[in-house]
Order: structure tokens, then sequence, then C-alpha cells
């Protein structure tokens, strides 16, 4: 059996404990059989490794509350400013090759990464201040809603530290369990991060150019198609059909929208008639916009599950690219 021992797969653990370990909840001592049966690891280590969690009452209340479903207009305003823009314009500067390699290798543009990182983590500037062992323990055993997905999370973390030797218990990160500058998941890091320096490790906390490659690396994965459109402004001749507004997924042809009396706003042949997309309501200060969701913009809400949040990257990104580019 492969042991999950102190120096080899969870760094910063005692190899056995110095004194009499408190019984673990029946929740987590289910946890730890139920990895070590499936994954070969040594059930004593978890069992410690769960001995360090510490429930917190505020990521419960932070997910029942998120930012992101706030109206567009809230939301916008406390995301979408100079800041997040000039820091991106000096980002992009910074790391000029770095990015530019990027867009070559996995033809996602360098704004669109760019402003990935600048919502996350104000590029690096603020990457969370939760330990993710605790962040995620949380919500997979005390976030009934959620707990399958945080459940499966927890187990890609132990993993992930069984792969890359880093000391679980002192990671820290969102409230919700996301790591590094990108704020990827642990599901994310083992899928999508990637080594983008060479230098053998794939490093989300200090590493930018991994951080950057991982960013392109996780979108072009999921279907980035370079050169395709992302939004465009639509005009409604009536209020829609909820139908046609309840699933941000591109599927409906935007012929099938003007047969319903429902227009792209832009130059003329920018879309084909034929391109599939998805009917965004915005709530915005002065009533309800309607905007197309084209592929690119479904593929943006991979990142995080939010028409308010694809929306903020997409502006931010334009924001960076007119100061970088001129355009």
């Amino acid at each position: 059996m492969q042991r999950l021992a102190a120096l080899a797969a969870l760094p910063g653990l005692p190899a056995a404990p110095l004194f009499a370990q408190p019984a673990l909840r029946a929740e987590y001592e289910a946890f730890a059989s139920e990895l070590a049966a499936k994954h070969g690891l040594d059930a004593q280590a978890l069992r410690r490794l769960f001995a360090q969690i510490k429930p917190q009452p505020s990521i419960i209340r932070a997910m029942n509350a998120p930012s992101t479903a706030l109206p567009w207009h809230a939301f916008r305003r406390g995301h979408v400013d100079a800041v997040r823009i000039n820091g991106g314009v000096k980002f992009w500067h910074q790391h000029a090759a770095t990015l530019a390699r990027a867009a070559r290798e996995y033809g996602v543009p360098e704004e669109i990464i760019c402003a990935t990182i600048g919502i996350e983590t104000h590029y690096g500037g603020y990457t969370g201040s939760f330990r993710i062992l605790d962040a995620l323990a949380t919500l997979a055993f005390d976030y009934p809603k959620r707990a399958a997905f945080f459940r499966d999370e927890l187990e890609e973390f132990v993993l992930m530290g069984r792969e890359t030797q880093l000391d679980l218990p002192a990671l820290k990160g969102s409230y919700a369990g996301a790591m590094g500058i990108p704020q990827f998941m642990p599901s994310s890091y083992r899928k999508y991060a990637v080594d983008f320096d060479g230098d053998g490790k794939r490093n989300l906390w200090s590493s930018v150019p991994d951080v950057i490659g991982s960013v392109a690396n996780y979108y072009k994965l999921h279907e980035w198609q370079p050169g395709g459109p992302v939004r465009m402004p639509a005009r409604v001749a009536a209020t829609p059909d909820a139908s046609l507004t309840d699933d941000i997924t591109p599927k409906t042809k935007i012929s099938e929208f003007r047969k319903l009396g429902i227009e792209p706003v832009g130059n003329a042949g920018e879309v084909s008639d034929d391109a599939l997309a998805a009917l965004l309501p915005l709530e915005t200060e002065s009533g309800i916009q309607y905007w197309f969701g084209f592929k690119n913009f479904y593929v943006i809400t991979r990142y995080n599950r939010s028409t308010n949040y694809a929306m903020a990257v997409y502006e931010i990104a334009q924001g960076i690219k007119s100061r970088v580019k001129g355009t």
C-alpha cells in the first residue's frame, strides 16, 4: 500500500501522533477510511490531517451571499474599475513575452488572461486568507446543498498533496477553497495547471509564467474559439419568454432569435445567422438589457458560473487591450 507519510505525501504532518489524538467527527473518520481504501493512502495520516480541520461558520455565510448574485450594475461597479484595468496594463507590460507565448500556444488572447487574473486576485495582490483545508471541509460536511461537490474537491486536495509535496494544512485561499494567483480549485489544479516556466513544478502561488500558462490552458481545454465572438448587444421587440433566458449555454441560432424579434446589435456580418448564442438579461440601473453570449462567453463562465463574472472579465479585458494596443 502506498503510504501518505509526512515527507512523502503530506509534508508538515507528524509521522505519528506524539499524544493521544482526539476522536474525529464521524464524517471525517468515514471519509478518511473511504479515501484510504479508494486510493491506497495511509488512513492514519489522513486522520491526522483531518484532525486539524477547524470548521468556519463565516464560510457558510459567504457562500450564502455571493457577490456574483448582485444586480449587474452593482457587481460591475465593484469589479470593472480603473484599478483593475491599470493593473492589467502593468501586468501585460511586465509579462508581455510570456503572455504572447501563451496566446500563441493556447489561442487565448492576452487581455482575457490578464483580466481573469485581475478579477480573481488583483494580479496576485490578494489570494485569500482561509485555510484551504478548513474551507473545503466546512463546505463538504456542513453545507448540504453543495456537499457532494466539495467532498470531491477535498478528495482532489488530498491527491494534490500526494502529487506535489505541498504542505496542505498551510495552504490558504478563498472561502470556497480556490488557490493561488489564478484561484484554481484542487480539481482544476490537477487537470489544467501547467509548468510554463519549465522548472518541473506547477506553481500557481509564485510563478507568474505557470499562472499565465495555466489560465490559458484552462480556457483552451474548455474549447475557447480563437477569433470567435464573445458577446453582442441584443435588441428585443418585446420581453422575451423566460425559456429563452434561463440557460447560459449557447444553443440557439441567431436566425432563430431573429424570427422571434430578437436582433444582434453590431456590424453587419459580425456574426453569422448560424452562430449559436444564449440570451442574457442584465439588470442595469435603467432596467433590463439583453445581450447575446456566444461560445467564448460560455467558456469564461466555466471559470466562474456567473453571467456577471464573464461580463466583467470581458469588459476589463477590453479596457486593458485598448490601453495596451490602442484599439
